[in-house]
């Protein structure tokens, strides 16, 4: 379970605060994904990174209470000097898995072949997308983040075999994903909300949570 209790959270732009959640109270239960709507610039960023642990509220409380993913696409904790091979074990040591199979499965699935024991800052734009990707992939999670729909690269056989192990995993997953487009969501969640001037809205159905959407974005 992530539980929000009466969470806050603000910036100050350097013109006026900008309020991203006010008193906020919410829950995800695991086996039930929550697909969130909240136009650009109202903080979709910031709520994922604060149900993954990487930004803190400025006042309330966040329980997490089952294995929670960092958001798909980020990756905190490699280092650009270790190879990948480094970073992998690293990574798997951190998280209680075994090196060998996390390694092993991300060599196979990033797919980037003597790169892998090169270090990290060698690694192109997409090859660094991929092997952050395939250790994301090879972690186990309870729910997984998704910030503005699936990662992509332009290599078309990761993205393949990549989507396909994703889409195999999210079966018997939890998925939180905060996303502009409703869209993004028809793929993954039944229940959605709706993130507008620091509150969350909670629907029982996509749909509805469309139609306030649609109203407050067009209004």
């Amino acid at each position: 379970m992530l539980e929000f209790i009466e969470v806050s959270k603000s910036f100050w732009t350097g013109k006026q605060r900008k309020v991203i959640l006010d008193r906020v109270s919410f829950r995800v239960e695991v086996g039930n994904s929550l697909g969130i709507l909240a136009p650009n610039g109202t903080g979709k960023t910031t709520l994922i990174n604060m149900m993954a642990g990487l930004e803190k509220p400025d006042e309330g409380r966040i329980n997490r209470l089952c294995r929670i993913s960092f958001p798909l696409g980020f990756m905190g904790g490699v280092v650009n000097r270790h190879t990948g091979t480094e970073n992998a074990r690293y990574i798997a040591r951190l998280y209680g898995l075994d090196p060998d199979y996390v390694e092993a499965f991300s060599r196979w699935l990033c797919g980037i072949g003597e790169y892998y024991d090169m270090p990290l800052g060698t690694y192109s734009q997409g090859m660094r997308a991929r092997f952050t990707f395939s250790l994301m992939l090879a972690l186990d999670f309870d729910i997984y983040l998704i910030d503005e729909g699936m990662p992509s690269t332009t290599d078309v056989e990761f993205n393949r075999k990549a989507g396909a192990i994703l889409r195999e995993r999210l079966e018997s997953t939890t998925v939180v994903i905060v996303s502009h487009q409703p869209a993004t969501l028809e793929k993954f969640c039944r229940s959605a909300a709706v993130l507008h001037h620091g509150q969350l809205h909670l629907f029982d159905s996509l749909d509805e949570a469309k139609v306030l959407y649609d109203y407050e974005t067009q209004g």
